[in-house]
């Protein structure tokens, strides 16, 4: 069994999650069943551990055993309801004492007689065995007659073999979260008026899907004439079905019959508040095209046909040029499309009087096709007014959107509260998704969650699209990343890499987040060793740097120390790196740090099956220079990188990098000191020895070790690429264990 909820805030929620995460699934399953159709389902729709059962269920039971059930799919719907709203559902209302503000109900796709399902699928496989055995026999013949198995037979029989079935759903009988009590088995609905027709009469579900045929070469001919001809059909439907028709309107029949220019007016008239709606979506915005609707073909069918144009025009005068709407970008095509579909199906809506559902369900697939970033950020601001009710029954019916994306623009204009985030996981047998409400986070996490908001707005996140995420110091090591990953683990190119530019004191921000969310995540930081400042007097305001320690004294604010840049192996040193103290390995000297072990640089959730983070910081490296050796340690980036690649750095044709030394140091200590008063002076300039190193083609210099252990243990987190073949090798001739494996060496730490 595996059970996924879905909470849906009361105006808008917003689908995220990776590809295959399951967010059309959820979308196509709830209007699967909420239409009452069981056409809408194949044997497909079952998870693939279901089709093991029901072969296993298809073989006779042993004798004295209980014959389990076959595998079903259902859906439980709970809907809020006020007291004076009590009419539409009172057959959902499990008892006479029936107290609180939900009702529910479960429809069940199932087996209409399971006992007579298995018996004719057993009687029509023996009798196929049968007649298969009778046939003249040929040499290396595998044939198997149909039904091999149970699920061969319902792949042609599921829809005369289930049904739905209705239930009512007493609350009292779940948890918060809306799981059932043990043993609990819910009342059938009764058959007055009927599961579907009781659902019909609650909420009505409309789909926009994300395939739009924006450009079918196949329905016409020219650039664009695809969708032109889509946008066109949908705005004559739209008229048919919502704007004024009536027979009476003599004016409207008079102007269709007298002239085609009396029939461009008319419907420049009907059509001006809803393309009047377009300009609060930023259409036609500055220096685009006004949309004008004018008669194609003869205005006397202008009432059943689709004889209506759209055409775009430039300029305001009377001679003003009129393109057809096949020159018109796509974006603004899919947005223009989007809009009337959305007005078309509220409207339909609204107009059923007598049996209008109190909910409205729209269901908008992928909006940002084919539209810029401030496009999309234009339209989900103002999807709502769209839908806004503003008649006097207002308050007895609601419209509710759901919309499905992989744009960030969007998460930015709407923020946390209206996510739902589809997580999967993977374990042995499957993959499974569980979707998480991050308005629960919001409300959980005052303290971080406004400032990974703003974060989040300022930098348009991808984290909820991604398959993992890496967050970096700084801007340099956010640069240089890429080259990295191509250096040192191939394979990541083909994951959906999230990169987060955090820094070591605000790394820690984002540890509830990516716990809840169950990621993925590396985090690459600096040592930042410091020595700490003890007396007043010696503190500058301009060098000392600020941070927190763990108070003692349990419950008690941090404490704030001070202390100034120093090198690793000062005595005493400790970081000033708040996510390597407060988060991972959560250690304050920096002699703990370079001892830690892998396992306290590793978090993870409890059964493995959730989010995973892997810290990396500068650690002891053997560094050779003038032939002497000496195992040293870098507090950045920069002074790891100089110490790694002695050589590379301090030879002139690298002197751009901005690591040489004046003055040839005389020993390995004698070059990280040199190379540490470099890095922290004033002069430094970061981003141009990144940028420096990007120049460097082919780049020929080596990937600090501790940057080289996280991203080779990310890769075996989430590598999708197969490892390269090895390199055959012909001469010469190599010892048997001179080969190894690529991605297989691993690197001490």
């Amino acid at each position: 069994m595996r059970d996924v909820r879905i909470e849906l805030a009361s105006d808008i929620s917003i689908f995220v999650g990776s590809n295959n995460s399951g967010k059309t699934s959820a979308t196509q399953a709830i209007h699967a069943f909420t239409s009452g159709s069981k056409d809408k389902f194949s044997l497909y729709d079952f998870s693939s551990s279901c089709w093991k059962e029901f072969d296993k269920l298809g073989n006779p039971p042993e004798e004295g055993a209980e014959q389990p059930a076959l595998p079903s799919i259902s859906l439980d719907l709970w809907f809020e309801v006020a007291a004076t709203d009590l009419v539409p559902v009172l057959p959902l209302l499990p008892s006479t004492h029936w107290q609180g503000t939900q009702v529910g109900i479960r429809i069940e796709f199932a087996a209409r007689n399971q006992a007579e399902l298995l018996q004719k699928f057993r009687t029509t496989r023996q009798e196929a065995q049968a007649k298969a055995a009778a046939l003249e026999k040929r040499e290396n013949s595998k044939y198997v007659p149909w039904p091999k198995s149970l699920t061969d037979y319902l792949k042609d029989e599921l829809l005369s073999e289930f049904e739905f079935k209705y239930f009512v759903l007493d609350r009292a009988q779940f948890d918060d979260t809306h799981k059932p009590n043990q043993g609990y088995e819910p009342l059938p609905l009764g058959k007055d008026p009927g599961g579907a027709a009781l659902l019909k009469s609650l909420i009505k579900v409309d789909n926009l899907n994300a395939q739009r045929h924006l450009a079918d070469p196949s329905s016409g001919s020219g650039p664009g004439a695809g969708r032109s001809e889509d946008l066109s059909k949908r705005l004559s439907k739209f008229y048919k079905r919502n704007l004024d028709q009536r027979q009476e309107d003599h004016s409207a029949l008079r102007a269709l019959f007298d002239s085609e220019v009396g029939l461009n007016e008319h419907l420049d008239d009907v059509f001006k508040d809803t393309l009047g709606r377009l300009s609060k979506l930023g259409y036609p915005g500055l220096n685009n095209p006004k949309l004008e609707i004018k008669s194609a073909l003869n205005p006397a069918t202008i009432m059943s046909s689709q004889d209506a144009r759209v055409h775009y025009v430039l300029g305001d005068e009377d001679d003003a040029l009129r393109l057809p709407d096949a020159y018109n970008g796509l974006g603004f095509k899919n947005l223009i499309y989007m809009v009337v579909e959305i007005l078309d199906v509220h409207a339909g809506w609204i107009a059923d009087k007598e049996n209008r559902a109190p909910l409205h369900l729209i269901f908008i697939e992928e909006p940002e096709a084919h539209m810029h970033a401030q496009l999309q950020q234009v339209f989900i601001r103002n999807v709502l007014d769209l839908v806004k009710e503003t008649g006097e029954d207002g308050g007895a019916f609601h419209s509710q959107t759901v919309v499905t994306t992989h744009s960030p623009h969007i998460l930015y204009e709407r923020g946390f509260q209206p996510i739902r985030y589809f997580r999967r996981q993977n374990t042995d047998v499957e993959q499974t998704t569980e979707v998480l409400n991050l308005s629960a986070f919001y409300d959980k996490n005052a303290e971080d969650r406004d400032f990974l908001q703003r974060y989040l707005k300022l930098t348009h996140c991808d984290l909820f699209f991604a398959d993992a995420a890496i967050l970096v110091e700084g801007n340099v090591e956010r640069l240089l990343l890429p080259v990295m990953i191509e250096k040192e683990a191939v394979s990541l190119r083909s994951a959906c890499l999230c990169i987060l530019e955090v820094g070591g004191a605000f790394g820690h921000r984002f540890k509830m987040l990516i716990e809840f969310l169950g990621l993925v995540a590396l985090v690459i930081t600096d040592l930042d060793s410091v020595a700490l400042v003890t007396n007043a007097a010696d503190e500058d305001e301009s060098e000392d740097t600020e941070f927190e320690v763990p108070n003692a004294e349990q419950d008690q604010p941090p404490v704030r120390k001070a202390g100034k840049t120093c090198l690793p192996s000062e005595p005493g040193a400790l970081t000033s790196n708040q996510t390597l103290i407060q988060w991972l390995p959560k250690k304050q000297t920096v002699a703990e740090l370079l001892v830690a072990t892998k396992a306290d640089k590793l978090q993870e959730a409890e059964g493995g099956n959730g989010f995973k983070v892997r810290v990396t910081y500068q650690v002891p490296t053997d560094v050779t220079w003038n032939g002497t050796t000496v195992s040293l340690c870098g507090r950045t980036l920069e002074e790891a990188f100089a110490l790694e690649n002695a050589e590379w750095c301090q030879a002139q044709p690298q002197r751009h990098i901005g690591l040489k030394l004046r003055v040839n140091p005389a020993t390995p200590n004698n070059l990280a000191s040199g190379i540490h008063k470099r890095v922290t002076g004033q002069s430094f300039n970061k981003t141009k020895f990144a940028l420096g190193l990007l120049t460097e083609v082919p780049a020929n210099w080596q990937v600090p070790r501790y940057i080289k252990e996280g991203l080779r243990w990310l890769d075996s987190e989430v590598s999708l690429e197969l490892p390269a073949p090895l390199p055959v090798v012909v001469e010469p001739a190599a010892p048997a264990d001179a080969i190894v494996p690529a991605g297989t060496d691993e690197v001490a730490g």
